[in-house]
C-alpha cells in the first residue's frame, strides 16, 4: 500500500486513544485508591499519565498543519478570523466547564474562579501554533522550536524556575498577572500549599514548541505520500527527539507541570513513534478491528472531553437517598458496589473503565452517524 489517502486513519486512532486516556485518568472511582501509573508525577519525573496530554497536543499539531496547509501562506484576514475565533471559543468552553463544576458543587466563586485549563491551554498554543505556520517558512520551523525551548530553558535556570515553592518565577508571573485565587494550588508532601498552577501563562510558551514539532509531523505525513517512508522519518525525527530529551534532562528536569523543554522533546518524540508505529499497524497492515473502539473518541476528540467533564460532575452532583442520607451516583457505584466486589485498586479503575464505556456509546452512536461535533 504506497499511496494513501490524505487522511490517515492513524491520526483519529491515536487522537482517539488520548483522550480515551485523559478521561480515564481522570475519573477514578476514588482519588485515594489510583494505581502508579494513573497517577502524575509529584514533580520531577513522567509516569504514563504524563503522556496523554501532550501526545494529544503533538496530534493536535499534525491536524494544524492538515487544516492550514490549503490556506497556503500568509496570514489573511480569513486565516487571521479563523484562528482568532478557535481560539476565543475554545478559551471559552474551558472557563464554561470550570464554571459548571463550581456552580453544580456549589463552590461557585468570581472571587476564586479558576482562569487556566485543559482547554485554556488548548486554545492559546493552538492560536501561537497557527499563526507561527501562516507567518514562518517550513524550512525555519526546527529553528523556531529550538529558540523557544532554549529560551524557556534559560528562563527556568535564570529565573528560580525549577522550586517546588511559592519562589518558583512560573508562580510569581501568574500571580502577578492572574491572582492568586485564580490559580490551582500544588499539594506539598508536607500537606500546606502554595498557588501554583501547572497550565499556568509562563509554561504555555514551551506548549506552542510542542504543538509546533506536531505540525512537523504533519508535513512528513503530506509531504510524503509512500507510507513506508512516512514511517521511516516519522521514526528517525521521533528517536532523535526521544534521546535529546532523555540527555537534556539532566541540565532540564524532565516536568510536566513546569512543561519543561526536555518534557517537550522527550513526549514529542514518543508522540512521533507511536504514530509512525499506529501508521504501520493500521494503514499498511491493515490490522483496523481493535482501533474501532478509538475511532469514536478520533473523530469528535474536544467533544467527547467536554462530555466526558459535564457527565463526571452530574454523577458527582446528582444524589439519591438511600435511607436517609443522601449518596451521589459516583458514590453509590463505587462505594456500594464495585469497592465491595473487586476491593479499593480495582474496584477503582473499573469505575474509570466503565465511565470511559459509558461515553464512548455517545462517541459511538454520532460515529456511526457521521455527525462531527467541531469545537
Amino acid at each position: 500500500m504506497t499511496n494513501q489517502p490524505q487522511r490517515l486513519l492513524a491520526l483519529d486512532v491515536m487522537r482517539g486513544i488520548t483522550i480515551a486516556g485523559i478521561i480515564m485518568v481522570n475519573n477514578p472511582g476514588s482519588w485515594k485508591y489510583v494505581y502508579a501509573p494513573l497517577q502524575h508525577a509529584l514533580w520531577n519525573g513522567l509516569t504514563p499519565t504524563d503522556l496523554v496530554f501532550p501526545f494529544f497536543m503533538f496530534i493536535m499539531g499534525v491536524s494544524i498543519h492538515i487544516s492550514f496547509r490549503k490556506y497556503g501562506t500568509g496570514l489573511n484576514r480569513t486565516v487571521g478570523t479563523k484562528i482568532l475565533r478557535r481560539t476565543l471559543s475554545l478559551f471559552a468552553v474551558g472557563l464554561a466547564l470550570e464554571a459548571f463544576s463550581g456552580i453544580c458543587a456549589g463552590t461557585f466563586s468570581i472571587e476564586h474562579f479558576r482562569i487556566m485549563g485543559v482547554m485554556q491551554r488548548l486554545a492559546l498554543t493552538y492560536g501561537g501554533a497557527a499563526l507561527l505556520t501562516q507567518t514562518v517558512s517550513k524550512k525555519h520551523y526546527p529553528w523556531v522550536i529550538g529558540g523557544i525551548l532554549t529560551a524557556y530553558l534559560l528562563i527556568l535556570q535564570l529565573g528560580n524556575g525549577y522550586v517546588q515553592s511559592a519562589d518558583n518565577l512560573l508562580s510569581v508571573v501568574d500571580i502577578n498577572i492572574l491572582g492568586a485565587n485564580h490559580m490551582a494550588k500544588e499539594i506539598l508532601p508536607d500537606g500546606s500549599s502554595f498557588p501554583f498552577d501547572p497550565l499556568g501563562l509562563l509554561s504555555t510558551i514551551p506548549g506552542i514548541a510542542h504543538v509546533m514539532l506536531g505540525v512537523c509531523a504533519g508535513n512528513i505525513i503530506t509531504s510524503v505520500r509512500d507510507n513506508h517512508t512516512r514511517i521511516e522519518q516519522l521514526f528517525t525525527g521521533g528517536s532523535i527527539l526521544l534521546f535529546t530529551g532523555y540527555l537534556l534532562q539532566y541540565l532540564d528536569p524532565v516536568n510536566k507541570k513546569l512543561w519543561t523543554s526536555s518534557y517537550v522533546l522527550l513526549t514529542c518524540g514518543m508522540g512521533a513513534l507511536l504514530l509512525a508505529l499506529l501508521i504501520w499497524i493500521i494503514d499498511i497492515k491493515g490490522r483496523k478491528k481493535w482501533s474501532r473502539f478509538f475511532q469514536s473518541f478520533g473523530v469528535n476528540p474536544l467533544f467527547m472531553y467536554v462530555l466526558g467533564w459535564v457527565a463526571a460532575v452530574l454523577l458527582n452532583t446528582i444524589t439519591l437517598h438511600i435511607g436517609s442520607n443522601p449518596v451521589s451516583i459516583k458514590k453509590l457505584l463505587y462505594g456500594s458496589v464495585l469497592q465491595p466486589l473487586f476491593g479499593d485498586y480495582p474496584g477503582s479503575l473499573v469505575y474509570a473503565i466503565l465511565f470511559i464505556c459509558f461515553i464512548w456509546t455517545f462517541g459511538y452512536v454520532l460515529y456511526k452517524k457521521k455527525i462531527y461535533i467541531k469545537l
